[in-house]
This record gives structure tokens, sequence and C-alpha cells, in this order.
């Protein structure tokens, strides 16, 4: 049971924007996330998960760990896309950030990154 409305942040770690705009279309009124609760925030201070999209170049590894690192406790991060799993068809070769709850596609479907924001904030709220 989920005990607080998740608040998320979009990080990007340079990706060909298929992933982001599938996020944005998370909060439009097609599917309406705030309804639900969840909200897209502009400061990792105030989130409670950060959706990871990109590959995780060497260039942006050093910002996405700072920006991690911002997020108040329990955290947790939900890397969205192939590109943030694996790399992608680009095969970045720089480190990314270790996901919690993973969403695969190239890019996902709005209702499969819904379903990850649910589980994440399951997870969040345990820890609490």
């Amino acid at each position: 049971m989920i005990k607080k409305s998740p608040w998320v942040y979009m990080l990007s770690q340079g990706t060909c924007n298929g992933c982001e705009l599938e996020v944005l279309a998370c909060f439009n009124p097609e599917f309406d996330v705030e309804r639900r609760g969840i909200k897209l925030v502009p400061s990792p201070r105030h989130a409670d998960i950060i959706l990871l999209t990109g590959c995780g170049t060497r260039k942006t590894r050093d910002k996405s760990r700072r920006i991690f690192e911002q997020v108040p406790e329990p955290k947790l991060a939900v890397q969205v896309g192939a590109c943030a799993l694996t790399g992608g068809v680009f095969k970045c070769p720089g480190p990314r950030l270790k996901g919690s709850v993973t969403v695969q596609g190239c890019p996902p479907r709005p209702t499969e990154i819904i379903k990850a924001i649910k589980k994440g904030a399951e997870k969040c709220s345990s820890k609490r």
C-alpha cells in the first residue's frame, strides 16, 4: 500500500528524446497521473523517485551522481528505456546509475512507465 504520493524528477543522461516524450505523455490528459498523486517536480531535492533516461555518457556521469545524491532518503531510481538499461542502439560506454525498477522498451509505453513509478513508490513506502 502506498502511503505517500510519489514525486518524480526526470533526469536525461543524453538520449534521442523518445523516452522523455513518453514520460511527459504520462502527464497529459489521456493518462493524467497527477490525479493518481504522481507529481513531476523541478528539483531533485523534492523528489522521491528519479526517472533515468538515456545511455549515460562519460560527460553526464558526474552530473547524474551529484543529482542522485541530492534526493532525500529513501531514494529510488527508475531506469526508463533500452538506453538507460543497456546503452541501447548507441552502445554508450559510460556507466549508468543502477535503478531499482526498470522499464523495457525503445521507447517504452506510458502505461509501463506508470506501472514502474507505482512499483517504485511501493518500494519507497516500505523503506520508510
